[in-house]
């Protein structure tokens, strides 16, 4: 295993880390509120950094969502990277690439993706789930209760009860009062999250049998990136506080028990990174890597919650502030616990995984 970026994957880094630390300001996320900053979007897009994700390979998306993780950007980038650009790119028929990609890597076409929590072995064999859409004649109908990034989408990519994907046009009506619909739903981070209903809803297939569980999977190690960069920027927020806090004349940061602290919280987040780095280079290798996606998953989903809890603890009154910026990454760590499953649930369907495999 080799981890060490390419140059043009360490020069992407270099310049999203600059544009998010430019415009995914404190003052600018507070004014977005729960939305997204539309700016940043076109800044980002511009610059060439979601049509390079598909030379780039995961690697290099997860090295660049980390750089989103550590301002808390409050952009669609890893959702349309993942369920557009590397989705599109892998499975994608030639005319879909030819048709979808430019837009996708303009950023005129967003897609976001539909895809429940639990996605297990025993799950699967189960048969229909309550949040999986049915499909009949290339249309869709069905309602998923949370879809992240779906107020800013012009495209929606989900999984069906026999876990085949389809990609829905947002807001096509087919003149008979059947389509799509949204409504807004607030979620624990402000991703601008919607309900999405489908009512015999036009679609077309991506991909064939095995392309559902590799879009999962390139999204598990893409969202545990982005929450090593959630918790490598709650962590830098309060080694900066305790090291200026003084307490009876001395920094915080002195303190055996905040260094204690602190050292546990570095150790989850490298944990966390290294892990989303070799599932994403088994996957940019074409080696199996859906049990990587799994052990990377389940630590940005237990060991990140214990992060950002320390970033907030050892802030004091202050990390219970919601005006404060590393409430924000609070936030947001435990958003990405949410949706990655929790530890228990990834836990589970690894197991699931290794017993169905042996």
């Amino acid at each position: 295993m080799d981890f060490t970026p390419t140059e043009a994957q360490a020069e992407a880094r270099d310049l999203a880390a600059r544009i998010f630390a430019d415009l995914a300001t404190h003052e600018r996320l507070r004014a977005a509120g729960t939305g997204s900053d539309p700016e940043l979007w076109k800044a980002l897009c511009a610059a060439g950094l979601v049509a390079a994700v598909e030379e780039l390979g995961l690697l290099g998306l997860v090295l660049l969502l980390e750089e989103q993780g550590r301002t808390t950007a409050q952009v669609p980038y890893a959702a349309s990277c993942v369920y557009g650009q590397l989705a599109v790119s892998a499975h994608g028929s030639d005319e879909q690439r030819a048709r979808l990609l430019p837009g996708i890597g303009d950023g005129s076409v967003v897609v976001t993706g539909a895809f429940p929590a639990q996605q297990g072995v025993r799950a699967a064999e189960a048969g229909p789930a309550g949040e999986r859409p049915s499909v009949q004649g290339g249309r869709l109908s069905g309602t998923v209760p949370v879809v992240p990034w779906l107020r800013d989408a012009t495209h929606v990519l989900v999984a069906d009860a026999g876990r085949r994907l389809w990609l829905v046009p947002l807001g096509e009506d087919t003149g008979t009062g059947t389509g799509t619909g949204t409504e807004e739903v607030e979620l624990t981070a402000p991703w601008s999250a919607g309900r999405l209903t489908l009512d015999a809803a036009p679609a077309e297939m991506l991909g064939g049998a095995d392309a559902c569980a590799d879009v999962l999977a390139t999204a598990r190690t893409a969202f545990a990136g982005l929450q090593a960069g959630v918790c490598a920027g709650s962590l830098a927020r309060a080694v900066a506080h305790t090291n200026t806090r003084e307490q009876f004349g001395r920094p915080l940061a002195t303190r055996q028990a905040v260094q204690l602290r602190a050292a546990d919280a570095h150790m989850d987040t490298e944990a966390i990174r290294v892990t989303a780095y070799e599932a994403a280079w088994r996957r940019d290798a074409g080696l199996p890597y859906a049990t990587h996606a799994l052990t990377a998953a389940w630590w940005a989903s237990e060991a990140g919650q214990r992060v950002v809890h320390t970033g907030q603890h050892l802030h004091g009154g202050a990390g219970a502030d919601v005006g404060h910026p590393v409430h924000r990454h609070f936030l947001w760590g435990r958003q990405l616990d949410a949706y990655l499953g929790s530890g228990g649930e990834v836990l589970q369907e690894l197991g699931e995984l290794i017993a169905h495999d042996d």
